[in-house]
């Protein structure tokens, strides 16, 4: 293949790197008053981005997509899907942050471009097909979320969460890392298909080890339990833009990455991965709504959920079918806009001094002061908990159906049950916002920015979202079938 064909199906990875070399000298040269013009152009290229994705989206069955640079990547529906999650998520945190910096001048320009060169490294992530590509996304956007995590310097809680995603991110890099030596080791290659092809040969016990390591490791990148320790501290300490963006779009990545792992090279040793993915499925569910029900801080509330939505995703990834596969791409679309929607309403809950509100204690009443907010982080809430008739019931309904039909009754049964504990913190909402007597004062207006991101959050989750079941069942469908049939 040639190089034109190899660079104009990484087009999405080169366009944004040029464009953040670019935002780079510009922050260079005019420094901090810089600040919105290159987060707007960020958000320009990201959108710009997105659209070549579902460019690619549409050709990926033809002969257009293909395989790039000797088959260290490759472009089909299913980065493609992925990709245009990560950067509309990325895009939609650009949005609503710089309001968040503003008290204080704590706004600073490297942030879209740390942003951008995240979304980079996602992006190569989710279409790797290499372990050498992979791990070069997988760092590329790691180490931008260090600093991103850490970005409020004088901000005690900032320094420690970065401090501590930093350490244990490290020892999951790591632990990756010895996984794909050991995967290299015992079958002399780190493309997908030589491996798969060698596990096929032989799967000895050391090649076992090294899946199981590679597993542990993206276990981290998604904090599915046992390896979630992380979430709640650095989701409660980092400032709350970043933490909607960890929520998000790095979410989708490790996921997609975790998926294709799964289904290309160990796709002939389902029954060596199954029972461990199915054990961190039904732990991520249990711990993540057991923990979320003492929360008082709603970040790490929402750090919780995320655990417990993770296990959700997980029971998709169980089934180990194109089915499954669709079914974890509907649950991370939907994903999105819920946790998008949830931390932009909590950006909107400032006091009158501009200081950020971020316990049950600074939303009581809130439906007296400001009703549209309450209601639209009720709206989100209950989606988030899988409450018919909001878009989040869809999200989970596929995943257990697919479960099902995979003759995995009891995995299903025991994530339908568990999911009833997730209802009562979120229930919880409704009795603080609605029945509680305020006692924050709370500020009565927001930019027009967070409402358009709230609303189009709060519209796709509602009965409005069922609009996207048949279409995005599916892209869902082809994104899945378009890497199980190339292999």
């Amino acid at each position: 293949m040639s190089y034109a064909s190899s660079l104009y199906f990484t087009g999405v990875e080169v366009g944004l790197s040029l464009t953040g070399l670019v935002l780079l000298l510009v922050a260079a040269w005019g420094g901090t008053k810089t600040a919105r013009a290159v987060t707007a152009a960020a958000v320009v290229a990201l959108l710009g981005a997105t659209a070549f994705s579902a460019h690619l989206f549409d050709l990926a069955t033809g002969e257009v997509a293909g395989r790039a640079f000797g088959d260290l990547y490759r472009a089909d529906a299913f980065g493609s899907f992925a990709k245009i999650l990560i950067y509309v998520a990325t895009a939609a945190v650009l949005v609503v942050t710089p309001r968040f910096f503003a008290q204080g001048n704590a706004y600073r320009v490297e942030y879209p471009v740390l942003m951008l060169f995240n979304a980079i490294g996602m992006g190569m992530m989710v279409s790797a097909t290499d372990l050498m590509t992979l791990y070069i996304g997988l760092e590329m956007s790691s180490l931008s979320s260090y600093v991103l995590a850490s970005f409020l310097k004088q901000d005690a809680r900032s320094n420690e969460a970065g401090l501590k995603y930093f350490v244990l991110g490290a020892l999951a890099s790591g632990i990756i890392l010895y996984g794909v030596s050991l995967i290299y080791g015992f079958t002399g290659s780190t493309n997908y298909e030589g491996i798969r092809a060698a596990f096929e040969t032989q799967f000895s016990s050391g090649a076992l080890f090294g899946v199981v390591f590679v597993l542990a490791g993206l276990a981290f990148k998604v904090s599915a339990v046992p390896f979630h320790m992380w979430t709640p501290d650095v989701y409660e300490g980092a400032p709350t833009p970043v933490t909607a963006f960890f929520a998000s779009a790095p979410k989708v990545a490790a996921m997609s990455m975790l998926v294709r792992m799964a289904m290309e090279p160990f796709a002939g040793e389902v029954d060596s991965w199954r029972q461990i993915v199915g054990f961190m499925a039904l732990a991520s569910i249990l711990i993540g709504a057991a923990g979320a029900i003492a929360q008082q801080n709603l970040k790490r509330l929402l750090a919780y959920s995320s655990i417990n939505n993770v296990g959700f995703i997980l029971i998709g990834l169980v089934a180990a079918s194109p089915a499954g596969v669709a079914a974890v791409l509907t649950y991370l679309a939907i994903y999105v806009a819920m946790t998008v929607g949830s931390f932009t309403a909590l950006l909107m809950l400032r006091d009158p001094m501009g200081n950020q509100l971020e316990t049950f204690a600074d939303i009581s009443g809130l439906s007296t002061r400001r009703p549209a907010l309450a209601w639209c982080l009720l709206a989100l809430m209950f989606s988030l908990a899988g409450i018919p008739p909001l878009f989040g019931f869809w999200g989970k309904f596929v995943v257990f159906q697919t479960a099902v039909q995979a003759n995995l009754v009891p995995l299903a049964a025991i994530g339908i049950a568990a999911s009833v504990i997730g209802a009562f913190y979120y229930l919880k909402f409704i009795k603080v916002m609605f029945f509680d007597e305020p006692t924050r004062e709370v500020e009565t207006e927001s930019p027009i920015s967070h409402w358009i991101v709230l609303g189009l959050s709060v519209a796709v989750i509602s009965p409005l979202g069922y609009l996207l079941t048949i279409p995005l069942g599916n892209w869902a469908a082809q994104a899945a079938a378009s890497f199980t049939l190339a292999m």
